[in-house]
Protein backbone atom coordinates (compact mmCIF):
# COMPACT_ATOMS: atom_id res chain seq x y z
CA UNK A 1 0.00 0.00 0.00
CA UNK A 2 1.41 3.37 -1.01
CA UNK A 3 0.70 6.62 0.82
CA UNK A 4 -0.36 9.14 -1.80
CA UNK A 5 -4.00 9.81 -2.52
CA UNK A 6 -7.00 12.11 -2.40
CA UNK A 7 -8.70 13.87 0.50
CA UNK A 8 -11.41 11.87 2.22
CA UNK A 9 -14.84 12.44 0.68
CA UNK A 10 -17.44 13.94 3.03
CA UNK A 11 -20.17 11.38 2.40
CA UNK A 12 -22.25 8.92 4.38
CA UNK A 13 -21.60 5.63 2.60
CA UNK A 14 -24.41 3.29 1.71
CA UNK A 15 -24.09 -0.48 1.84
CA UNK A 16 -23.92 -2.65 -1.24
CA UNK A 17 -27.51 -3.72 -0.66
CA UNK A 18 -28.70 -0.13 -0.29
CA UNK A 19 -26.90 0.69 -3.53
CA UNK A 20 -28.68 -2.18 -5.25
CA UNK A 21 -25.44 -3.84 -6.35
CA UNK A 22 -26.09 -7.44 -7.44
CA UNK A 23 -29.65 -7.28 -6.16
CA UNK A 24 -32.37 -9.07 -8.13
CA UNK A 25 -32.65 -12.24 -10.20
CA UNK A 26 -30.89 -11.27 -12.37
CA UNK A 27 -29.48 -7.94 -11.24
CA UNK A 28 -29.84 -5.13 -13.78
CA UNK A 29 -26.74 -4.68 -15.97
CA UNK A 30 -25.83 -1.31 -14.45
CA UNK A 31 -25.68 -2.90 -10.99
CA UNK A 32 -23.28 -5.72 -11.95
CA UNK A 33 -19.53 -5.30 -11.32
CA UNK A 34 -17.22 -5.81 -14.31
CA UNK A 35 -13.45 -6.13 -14.68
CA UNK A 36 -13.38 -2.41 -15.50
CA UNK A 37 -14.97 -1.31 -12.23
CA UNK A 38 -15.21 -4.10 -9.62
CA UNK A 39 -12.63 -2.63 -7.21
CA UNK A 40 -13.82 0.96 -7.62
CA UNK A 41 -16.77 2.67 -5.92
CA UNK A 42 -19.52 1.80 -5.57
CA UNK A 43 -18.99 -1.75 -6.84
CA UNK A 44 -16.16 -2.60 -4.42
CA UNK A 45 -18.69 -2.47 -1.58
CA UNK A 46 -19.98 -5.80 -2.91
CA UNK A 47 -16.98 -7.14 -4.79
CA UNK A 48 -14.44 -7.30 -1.93
CA UNK A 49 -16.65 -9.90 -0.24
CA UNK A 50 -17.30 -11.76 -3.49
CA UNK A 51 -13.99 -11.79 -5.37
CA UNK A 52 -14.42 -15.46 -6.18
CA UNK A 53 -17.48 -14.59 -8.30
CA UNK A 54 -15.37 -12.36 -10.54
CA UNK A 55 -11.83 -13.74 -10.83
CA UNK A 56 -10.30 -17.27 -10.88
CA UNK A 57 -8.96 -18.39 -7.49
CA UNK A 58 -7.11 -21.18 -5.72
CA UNK A 59 -7.86 -22.44 -2.21
CA UNK A 60 -5.55 -22.12 0.78
CA UNK A 61 -6.66 -25.25 2.64
CA UNK A 62 -7.22 -24.89 6.39
CA UNK A 63 -6.64 -28.61 7.03
CA UNK A 64 -8.85 -31.04 8.95
CA UNK A 65 -7.90 -30.07 12.50
CA UNK A 66 -9.93 -27.95 14.90
CA UNK A 67 -9.78 -24.17 14.65
CA UNK A 68 -7.75 -22.39 17.29
CA UNK A 69 -10.17 -21.13 19.91
CA UNK A 70 -10.35 -17.36 20.24
CA UNK A 71 -11.69 -16.39 23.64
CA UNK A 72 -14.41 -13.77 23.83
CA UNK A 73 -14.56 -11.12 26.55
CA UNK A 74 -16.79 -8.43 25.00
CA UNK A 75 -16.57 -4.87 26.25
CA UNK A 76 -18.71 -1.86 25.40
CA UNK A 77 -16.20 0.04 23.28
CA UNK A 78 -18.48 1.37 20.57
CA UNK A 79 -19.12 4.66 22.38
CA UNK A 80 -15.44 5.50 22.89
CA UNK A 81 -14.88 8.87 21.24
CA UNK A 82 -11.89 10.42 19.51
CA UNK A 83 -11.28 13.52 17.45
CA UNK A 84 -10.84 13.01 13.73
CA UNK A 85 -8.37 14.94 11.59
CA UNK A 86 -11.11 17.42 10.63
CA UNK A 87 -11.63 18.23 14.32
CA UNK A 88 -14.96 16.42 14.65
CA UNK A 89 -15.41 14.11 17.65
CA UNK A 90 -16.98 10.75 16.78
CA UNK A 91 -17.69 7.44 18.47
CA UNK A 92 -16.01 4.26 17.32
CA UNK A 93 -19.32 2.85 16.09
CA UNK A 94 -20.01 5.95 14.02
CA UNK A 95 -16.49 6.03 12.65
CA UNK A 96 -16.74 2.44 11.45
CA UNK A 97 -19.76 3.34 9.36
CA UNK A 98 -18.31 6.61 8.09
CA UNK A 99 -15.01 4.96 7.15
CA UNK A 100 -16.58 2.36 4.85
CA UNK A 101 -15.95 -0.43 7.32
CA UNK A 102 -16.92 -4.01 6.52
CA UNK A 103 -15.43 -5.75 9.53
CA UNK A 104 -13.60 -4.64 12.68
CA UNK A 105 -12.14 -6.73 15.49
CA UNK A 106 -10.12 -5.85 18.58
CA UNK A 107 -8.20 -8.28 20.79
CA UNK A 108 -6.66 -7.39 24.14
CA UNK A 109 -4.59 -9.82 26.17
CA UNK A 110 -5.56 -12.70 23.85
CA UNK A 111 -9.33 -12.08 24.09
CA UNK A 112 -11.72 -10.62 21.54
CA UNK A 113 -13.18 -7.59 23.25
CA UNK A 114 -14.92 -5.93 20.29
CA UNK A 115 -16.23 -7.24 16.97
CA UNK A 116 -18.40 -5.57 14.35
CA UNK A 117 -19.67 -6.64 10.92
CA UNK A 118 -21.03 -4.05 8.49
CA UNK A 119 -22.11 -3.74 4.85
CA UNK A 120 -23.56 -7.25 4.81
CA UNK A 121 -20.36 -8.96 5.92
CA UNK A 122 -20.69 -11.99 8.21
CA UNK A 123 -18.20 -14.00 10.31
CA UNK A 124 -17.92 -16.64 7.57
CA UNK A 125 -17.35 -14.13 4.75
CA UNK A 126 -13.90 -14.04 3.12
CA UNK A 127 -12.79 -10.48 2.38
CA UNK A 128 -10.09 -9.27 -0.01
CA UNK A 129 -7.03 -8.05 1.90
CA UNK A 130 -5.16 -6.28 -0.93
CA UNK A 131 -1.56 -5.70 0.24
CA UNK A 132 -2.05 -7.49 3.54
CA UNK A 133 -1.17 -10.43 1.28
CA UNK A 134 2.40 -9.12 1.16
CA UNK A 135 2.75 -9.56 4.91
CA UNK A 136 1.51 -13.15 4.61
CA UNK A 137 4.30 -13.81 2.09
CA UNK A 138 6.78 -12.11 4.41
CA UNK A 139 5.94 -14.51 7.23
CA UNK A 140 6.13 -17.51 4.91
CA UNK A 141 9.60 -16.41 3.77
CA UNK A 142 10.82 -16.37 7.36
CA UNK A 143 9.58 -19.92 7.89
CA UNK A 144 11.21 -21.29 4.73
CA UNK A 145 14.46 -19.41 5.33
CA UNK A 146 14.72 -20.78 8.87
CA UNK A 147 14.14 -24.30 7.52
CA UNK A 148 17.02 -23.87 5.08
CA UNK A 149 14.73 -24.11 2.04
CA UNK A 150 15.73 -20.69 0.73
CA UNK A 151 18.77 -18.44 1.25
CA UNK A 152 17.73 -14.80 1.67
CA UNK A 153 21.25 -13.60 0.80
CA UNK A 154 21.66 -15.51 -2.50
CA UNK A 155 21.27 -13.69 -5.84
CA UNK A 156 17.75 -14.40 -7.05
CA UNK A 157 18.91 -15.68 -10.42
CA UNK A 158 20.77 -18.46 -8.59
CA UNK A 159 17.37 -19.76 -7.45
CA UNK A 160 15.22 -18.77 -10.44
CA UNK A 161 17.53 -18.65 -13.50
CA UNK A 162 14.84 -16.94 -15.60
CA UNK A 163 15.33 -13.82 -13.48
CA UNK A 164 18.74 -13.32 -15.10
CA UNK A 165 16.78 -11.70 -17.96
CA UNK A 166 15.59 -8.78 -15.82
CA UNK A 167 16.65 -6.33 -13.15
CA UNK A 168 16.15 -8.78 -10.30
CA UNK A 169 19.03 -11.07 -11.37
CA UNK A 170 21.53 -9.89 -8.73
CA UNK A 171 19.05 -8.73 -6.07
CA UNK A 172 18.59 -10.82 -2.91
CA UNK A 173 15.49 -11.76 -0.97
CA UNK A 174 16.82 -9.70 1.91
CA UNK A 175 16.73 -6.58 -0.28
CA UNK A 176 13.44 -7.33 -2.00
CA UNK A 177 11.62 -8.18 1.26
CA UNK A 178 12.37 -4.63 2.42
CA UNK A 179 11.48 -3.16 -1.00
CA UNK A 180 14.98 -1.81 -1.48
CA UNK A 181 15.81 -3.33 -4.85
CA UNK A 182 16.99 -1.11 -7.68
CA UNK A 183 14.33 -2.29 -10.13
CA UNK A 184 11.95 0.10 -11.86
CA UNK A 185 8.26 -0.33 -11.07
CA UNK A 186 5.63 2.43 -11.21
CA UNK A 187 3.09 1.97 -8.40
CA UNK A 188 0.39 4.12 -10.05
CA UNK A 189 -3.02 2.60 -9.38
CA UNK A 190 -5.48 2.45 -12.25
CA UNK A 191 -3.22 4.62 -14.45
CA UNK A 192 -3.18 3.40 -18.06
CA UNK A 193 0.23 2.03 -19.02
CA UNK A 194 1.70 2.01 -15.49
CA UNK A 195 3.51 -1.09 -14.28
CA UNK A 196 0.83 -1.52 -11.59
CA UNK A 197 -1.89 -1.52 -14.24
CA UNK A 198 0.12 -4.06 -16.25
CA UNK A 199 0.08 -6.35 -13.22
CA UNK A 200 -3.66 -5.83 -12.79
CA UNK A 201 -4.18 -6.90 -16.40
CA UNK A 202 -1.80 -9.85 -16.07
CA UNK A 203 -3.48 -11.07 -12.88
CA UNK A 204 -6.93 -10.92 -14.44
CA UNK A 205 -8.05 -7.95 -12.34
CA UNK A 206 -8.46 -5.71 -15.40
CA UNK A 207 -9.58 -6.40 -18.97
CA UNK A 208 -6.85 -6.74 -21.56
CA UNK A 209 -6.67 -4.65 -24.71
CA UNK A 210 -8.73 -6.15 -27.50
CA UNK A 211 -5.76 -6.35 -29.86
CA UNK A 212 -3.20 -7.73 -27.38
CA UNK A 213 -2.67 -11.03 -25.53
CA UNK A 214 -2.94 -11.02 -21.74
CA UNK A 215 0.55 -11.33 -20.20
CA UNK A 216 1.18 -13.42 -17.11
CA UNK A 217 2.40 -12.00 -13.82
CA UNK A 218 5.86 -13.48 -14.39
CA UNK A 219 6.12 -12.10 -17.90
CA UNK A 220 5.65 -8.63 -16.40
CA UNK A 221 8.39 -9.35 -13.84
CA UNK A 222 10.82 -10.33 -16.60
CA UNK A 223 10.21 -7.03 -18.40
CA UNK A 224 11.41 -4.85 -15.51
CA UNK A 225 14.90 -3.27 -15.71
CA UNK A 226 17.36 -2.37 -13.00
CA UNK A 227 17.76 1.43 -12.78
CA UNK A 228 19.92 1.85 -9.65
CA UNK A 229 21.99 -0.29 -7.24
CA UNK A 230 20.10 -2.70 -5.03
CA UNK A 231 19.91 -2.05 -1.29
CA UNK A 232 19.15 1.68 -1.45
CA UNK A 233 16.18 3.62 -0.11
CA UNK A 234 12.76 2.12 0.53
CA UNK A 235 10.32 2.49 -2.36
CA UNK A 236 6.98 0.75 -2.21
CA UNK A 237 6.51 -1.58 -5.21
CA UNK A 238 3.91 -4.33 -5.21
CA UNK A 239 5.77 -6.46 -7.74
CA UNK A 240 8.50 -7.25 -5.17
CA UNK A 241 6.11 -9.66 -3.45
CA UNK A 242 5.40 -11.53 -6.66
CA UNK A 243 9.15 -11.91 -7.20
CA UNK A 244 9.57 -13.35 -3.70
CA UNK A 245 6.68 -15.75 -4.24
CA UNK A 246 8.28 -17.03 -7.46
CA UNK A 247 11.53 -17.68 -5.60
CA UNK A 248 9.75 -19.46 -2.74
CA UNK A 249 7.79 -21.69 -5.10
CA UNK A 250 10.89 -22.64 -7.06
CA UNK A 251 12.96 -23.32 -3.93
CA UNK A 252 10.25 -25.38 -2.23
CA UNK A 253 8.81 -27.05 -5.33
CA UNK A 254 5.24 -26.18 -4.29
CA UNK A 255 2.67 -23.53 -5.14
CA UNK A 256 2.24 -20.44 -2.99
CA UNK A 257 -1.25 -21.53 -1.94
CA UNK A 258 0.04 -24.92 -0.78
CA UNK A 259 2.98 -23.34 1.04
CA UNK A 260 0.76 -20.87 2.91
CA UNK A 261 -1.62 -23.70 3.78
CA UNK A 262 1.12 -26.01 5.07
CA UNK A 263 3.27 -23.51 6.91
CA UNK A 264 0.81 -20.83 8.08
CA UNK A 265 -2.89 -21.47 7.63
CA UNK A 266 -2.99 -24.95 9.15
CA UNK A 267 -0.51 -24.21 11.97
CA UNK A 268 -2.46 -21.13 13.16
CA UNK A 269 -5.66 -23.18 13.27
CA UNK A 270 -7.57 -21.11 10.73
CA UNK A 271 -11.32 -21.65 10.85
CA UNK A 272 -11.97 -21.33 7.10
CA UNK A 273 -10.13 -21.96 3.86
CA UNK A 274 -8.60 -18.79 2.46
CA UNK A 275 -7.91 -18.19 -1.23
CA UNK A 276 -5.69 -16.33 -3.68
CA UNK A 277 -6.72 -14.96 -7.05
CA UNK A 278 -4.69 -16.48 -9.91
CA UNK A 279 -3.65 -15.47 -13.43
CA UNK A 280 -4.11 -17.52 -16.61
CA UNK A 281 -0.97 -19.54 -15.79
CA UNK A 282 -2.35 -20.40 -12.34
CA UNK A 283 0.09 -18.06 -10.59
CA UNK A 284 -1.26 -16.62 -7.35
CA UNK A 285 -1.27 -12.83 -7.05
CA UNK A 286 1.06 -12.70 -4.06
CA UNK A 287 1.01 -8.93 -3.75
CA UNK A 288 -2.72 -8.48 -3.15
CA UNK A 289 -4.95 -11.43 -4.04
CA UNK A 290 -5.39 -13.05 -0.60
CA UNK A 291 -8.91 -13.45 0.88
CA UNK A 292 -9.89 -14.65 4.37
CA UNK A 293 -12.37 -14.08 7.20
CA UNK A 294 -12.03 -11.39 9.86
CA UNK A 295 -11.22 -13.82 12.67
CA UNK A 296 -8.68 -15.70 10.57
CA UNK A 297 -6.87 -12.41 9.88
CA UNK A 298 -6.84 -11.98 13.67
CA UNK A 299 -5.30 -15.45 14.09
CA UNK A 300 -2.59 -14.36 11.67
CA UNK A 301 -2.05 -11.12 13.58
CA UNK A 302 -1.62 -13.00 16.84
CA UNK A 303 1.67 -14.34 15.48
CA UNK A 304 3.00 -10.78 15.67
CA UNK A 305 1.84 -10.39 19.27
CA UNK A 306 3.20 -13.73 20.42
CA UNK A 307 6.70 -13.71 18.89
CA UNK A 308 5.64 -16.08 16.10
CA UNK A 309 3.74 -18.56 18.28
CA UNK A 310 0.19 -19.87 17.88
CA UNK A 311 -1.37 -21.93 20.67
CA UNK A 312 2.10 -22.56 22.08
CA UNK A 313 3.57 -23.71 18.76
CA UNK A 314 6.42 -21.76 17.14
CA UNK A 315 5.05 -21.12 13.65
CA UNK A 316 7.29 -18.24 12.53
CA UNK A 317 10.84 -17.97 13.95
CA UNK A 318 11.00 -15.47 16.81
CA UNK A 319 14.03 -13.73 15.33
CA UNK A 320 12.09 -13.09 12.11
CA UNK A 321 9.26 -11.38 14.02
CA UNK A 322 11.78 -9.31 15.98
CA UNK A 323 13.53 -8.23 12.77
CA UNK A 324 10.21 -7.24 11.22
CA UNK A 325 9.43 -5.07 14.26
CA UNK A 326 12.80 -3.32 14.42
CA UNK A 327 13.53 -2.24 10.87
CA UNK A 328 15.85 0.72 10.51
CA UNK A 329 14.47 4.15 9.61
CA UNK A 330 17.29 4.90 7.18
CA UNK A 331 15.97 5.36 3.67
CA UNK A 332 12.36 5.71 4.84
CA UNK A 333 10.96 9.10 3.87
CA UNK A 334 8.19 10.89 2.02
CA UNK A 335 5.46 10.20 1.06
CA UNK A 336 5.36 7.36 3.62
CA UNK A 337 6.17 9.57 6.60
CA UNK A 338 2.95 11.53 5.98
CA UNK A 339 1.05 8.64 7.57
CA UNK A 340 3.69 7.08 9.84
CA UNK A 341 6.26 9.82 10.60
CA UNK A 342 8.38 7.59 12.83
CA UNK A 343 7.79 4.51 10.73
CA UNK A 344 9.81 1.97 8.79
CA UNK A 345 9.29 -1.04 6.54
CA UNK A 346 10.74 -4.49 7.07
CA UNK A 347 10.03 -7.99 5.77
CA UNK A 348 6.83 -6.83 4.00
CA UNK A 349 5.45 -5.31 7.22
CA UNK A 350 4.98 -1.64 8.10
CA UNK A 351 6.39 -0.46 11.42
CA UNK A 352 4.16 2.33 12.67
CA UNK A 353 6.47 3.57 15.42
CA UNK A 354 10.10 2.44 15.21
CA UNK A 355 10.58 3.21 18.92
CA UNK A 356 7.54 1.26 20.11
CA UNK A 357 7.79 -1.63 17.65
CA UNK A 358 4.10 -1.80 16.78
CA UNK A 359 3.57 -3.32 13.39
CA UNK A 360 0.99 -3.30 10.59
CA UNK A 361 -0.10 -5.19 7.52
CA UNK A 362 -1.83 -2.65 5.28
CA UNK A 363 -3.77 -2.78 2.03
CA UNK A 364 -5.34 -0.21 -0.29
CA UNK A 365 -9.01 0.65 0.20
CA UNK A 366 -8.55 0.38 3.98
CA UNK A 367 -7.35 -3.10 4.96
CA UNK A 368 -5.35 -3.32 8.20
CA UNK A 369 -3.91 -5.72 10.74
CA UNK A 370 -2.34 -3.77 13.61
CA UNK A 371 -0.35 -5.49 16.36
CA UNK A 372 1.22 -3.86 19.42
CA UNK A 373 3.06 -6.51 21.47
CA UNK A 374 3.95 -3.92 24.12
CA UNK A 375 0.30 -3.65 25.22
CA UNK A 376 -1.00 -7.02 23.99
CA UNK A 377 -3.30 -5.19 21.57
CA UNK A 378 -4.48 -6.32 18.14
CA UNK A 379 -6.93 -4.72 15.71
CA UNK A 380 -8.15 -5.83 12.29
CA UNK A 381 -10.13 -3.57 9.96
CA UNK A 382 -11.55 -4.56 6.58
CA UNK A 383 -12.96 -1.81 4.41
CA UNK A 384 -14.16 -0.68 1.00
CA UNK A 385 -12.95 2.92 0.73
CA UNK A 386 -13.99 4.94 -2.32
CA UNK A 387 -10.36 5.39 -3.40
CA UNK A 388 -7.18 3.33 -3.32
CA UNK A 389 -5.38 5.50 -0.78
CA UNK A 390 -6.82 8.16 1.53
CA UNK A 391 -4.06 9.33 3.91
CA UNK A 392 -6.41 11.26 6.23
CA UNK A 393 -8.55 8.17 6.66
CA UNK A 394 -5.50 6.07 7.47
CA UNK A 395 -4.49 8.58 10.14
CA UNK A 396 -8.04 8.62 11.52
CA UNK A 397 -8.02 4.83 11.70
CA UNK A 398 -4.85 4.99 13.77
CA UNK A 399 -6.50 7.63 15.98
CA UNK A 400 -9.43 5.29 16.56
CA UNK A 401 -7.08 2.43 17.39
CA UNK A 402 -5.12 4.64 19.79
CA UNK A 403 -8.32 5.68 21.58
CA UNK A 404 -9.41 2.06 22.02
CA UNK A 405 -5.96 0.95 23.17
CA UNK A 406 -5.80 3.78 25.69
CA UNK A 407 -9.22 2.86 27.11
CA UNK A 408 -8.27 -0.80 27.40
CA UNK A 409 -5.00 0.03 29.12
CA UNK A 410 -7.04 1.43 32.00
CA UNK A 411 -8.85 -1.85 32.58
Amino acid sequence: MSDTGKAEPAVTPRTARQLGIMQGFPPPPEKRPTLENWDLPPFNRWAFQNVRSLIPTVDVFRGFGPATVLKDAPEDLGEIRFKRENGVSVSIDRFLGESYGDGFLVMHRERIVFERYLNGMAPQTPHLSQSVAKSVVGLLTGILASAGIVDIHAPLADIVPELSQCGYADATLDQVLDMRSGVRFTEDYNTPGSDMTRIDIASGWRPKAADAPRPTIREVILSLPKIRPHGGVFEYRSIETDVVAWVLERAAGKSLADLVSEHLWQPIGADRDAYFTVDEAGTALADGGFNATLRDYARLGLLMLNAGQSAGRQVVPEHWINEARTGGRDGFGEPYTAVIPNGAYRRFWWIRDADRGDICARGVFGQLIYADPQSGFLAVKLSTWPDYVIPSLTRDTFRAIDAIRAALSET
